[in-house]
């Protein structure tokens, strides 16, 4: 498969599953933009691989996300990737923190999916990188959870807007992932249960029935797929990257 003659888009794109996206898609030939808060991390990615631009952007921010395509120019494929985790139980949980969570791991989304749409040229692919929390509950992560299912909502929302366009709209919800995200969940569970890193991260690792994280690479292997000849009736899916949890 090649993707010669396209440009992707990838919010998120410093770091962990976003970064990995990113190499994966210049690999096939695409032309890449990654975007995020950190440009220092968004320059380590571009480093990596000619093909690879960054723009330094904010997802929770309209104007941002605006500046961000102008930038970037016209996408075929937007992937929203940029996302973040917090955990505590619900009756602790501040306003700020519920905030937090949905500015970045649902907003962000909608403003990424919404312009990326509206700039969109003829044939296109979004994406929305959400999680297996976007199919199921989890204790301790009830903003997240919320966020995210909000995330696979509003795909099967607008998947049935474009159906009738060469452009599909689908989510993949991944469980647990081998990234720096779930290494500083380690390190919160770790903290706050008094258990050693490795059994903290055991403890995530058992959440799947194959008893492992998910490598960022089994996604961008989906996100490919995607954007493959032969994916064109999927629409509108949450498909869960998670060894068989859901």
């Amino acid at each position: 498969m090649t993707l010669s003659g396209k440009r992707v888009l990838i919010t998120g794109g410093g770091s962990g599953a976003g970064a990995d996206l990113a190499l994966g898609f210049a690999r096939a030939g695409a032309e890449v933009v990654i975007t995020g808060r950190r440009l220092d991390a968004l320059e380590s990615t571009a480093r990596q691989s000619p093909a690879i631009r960054p723009v330094r952007a904010d997802v929770t921010r309209e104007a941002d996300v605006r500046a961000m395509f102008a930038e970037a120019g016209p996408c075929d494929i937007v992937i929203a990737n940029a996302g973040a985790a917090d955990s505590g139980v619900m009756a602790k949980t501040t306003l700020d923190q519920w905030n937090a969570m949905i500015a970045v791991n649902l907003t962000g989304v909608f403003l990424t999916l919404r312009d990326g749409l509206n700039q969109m040229p003829g044939w296109g692919r979004l994406i929305a990188i959400a999680s297996t929390a976007g199919l199921k509950g989890y204790a301790k992560v009830a903003p997240y959870a919320a966020a995210k299912h909000g995330v696979v909502g509003m795909v099967r929302s607008l998947a049935l807007e474009v159906a009738r366009r060469p452009v599909t709209v689908n989510a993949l919800c991944p469980g647990f992932l081998d990234t720096p995200m779930t290494d500083h969940s380690v390190e919160v569970i770790a903290e706050k249960t008094g258990r050693s890193l490795e059994e903290a991260r055991a403890a995530l690792e058992a959440m799947s029935p194959q008893n492992r994280l998910i490598a960022p690479a089994e996604v961008t292997a989906a996100a490919l797929w995607l954007c493959a000849p032969g994916s064109e009736g999927m629409n509108g899916q949450a498909i869960a990257i998670a060894g068989g949890e859901l």
